[in-house]
């Protein structure tokens, strides 16, 4: 799994337990997947179509810095389904598992569009062409 962005959790990302806000780290996630989805596809137009069971293991407090990490499982004839794990970056345990969240690739009339793709693409390999 490859670990792209690192978040600090701040007071205002806590809940009343003070612990992070479950609903803030899926917002995380969230963007995360359509950002990979979108580098991916090559196309600003994605959108979250379904995320599977949520799996809290553990949770994160003020101060922690966590890391966001996204697989690909598959690519799809419009879609991409990734796989999303959390974890805290100094101990490296596991706050959230995501196994499936699907991604769709829309055209510019708002409906899922083929995007073409097999396999994953790095940036760097498509300067290089």
């Amino acid at each position: 799994m490859r670990f792209h962005t690192r978040k600090w959790v701040k007071p205002e990302d806590l809940n009343p337990n003070g612990t992070l806000f479950g609903g803030r780290l899926l917002q995380w996630i969230d963007e995360e997947a359509a950002l990979y989805a979108i580098i991916q596809l090559e196309n600003k137009k994605v959108v979250t179509k379904f995320m599977s069971d949520i799996n809290f293991v553990d949770s994160a407090g003020e101060g922690d810095v966590i890391e966001i990490g996204i697989d690909v499982v598959k690519f799809g004839k419009s879609s991409l389904i990734l796989r999303c794990e959390v974890r805290n970056k100094m101990t490296r345990m596991t706050i959230i598992s995501i196994e499936r969240i699907v991604m769709v690739n829309l055209g510019e009339d708002g409906k899922p569009k083929p995007h073409g793709k097999t396999q994953i693409e790095y940036v760097k390999d498509r300067l290089e062409k």
